[in-house]
C-alpha cells in the first residue's frame, strides 16, 4: 500500500468509526501533535486520545482532499469536520448535542506502511463560537 492509500484507509476507517482498523494503520511509536496541548508519543496514548474523543464528539470528515509529496511518505489532508459535541471538556463550553461544521487540516507521515505522525490543525476559537450558539 502506498502512503496515500494508507492515509485514505485511515480516514475511511475514521469516518466509519472502525477504530480497530484505524489504529491498525498507525505505528507503535506514532507522534500525535494535536492543535492544542503537548504531543503524544506512542500508540497507547494515541488510542487513549481516540477513546476520549469518541466519548466527547461524533465526527465525520467531508470534502477530504489529500496532497502527497513528491517523495513517498508525506501527506497533507484538508477536510471539513461535521460533528456533534456530546460531552463537555474542562475549559470548554457545556455540551448539549450542538452540531458544528469546521474546516481543518492535518499533516501525516507514513513509514514502513504505518502512519508515524499526525499533526492536526483547526481554529479552536471558531469551534468555541460554533458550539456556544
Amino acid at each position: 500500500m502506498t502512503s496515500l492509500e494508507t492515509v485514505q484507509a485511515y480516514y475511511a476507517a475514521f469516518n466509519s468509526r472502525n477504530w480497530e482498523k484505524m489504529l491498525s494503520l498507525v505505528d507503535e511509536n506514532i507522534t500525535h501533535e494535536p492543535n492544542q496541548g503537548k504531543p503524544r508519543i506512542g500508540k497507547a496514548l494515541f488510542t487513549e486520545f481516540m477513546q476520549h474523543m469518541d466519548s466527547s464528539y461524533a465526527e465525520t470528515l467531508k470534502d477530504l482532499v489529500l496532497f502527497s509529496s513528491a517523495t513517498e511518505g508525506r501527506i497533507a489532508a484538508e477536510f471539513v469536520v461535521h460533528g456533534t459535541y456530546k460531552k463537555a471538556e474542562e475549559g470548554l463550553p457545556p455540551a448539549h448535542g450542538q452540531s458544528y461544521v469546521l474546516p481543518a487540516a492535518a499533516f501525516l507521515e507514513v513509514r514502513n506502511g504505518k502512519i508515524s505522525r499526525v499533526s492536526t490543525y483547526y481554529n479552536l476559537e471558531l469551534w468555541i463560537e460554533l458550539v456556544s450558539k
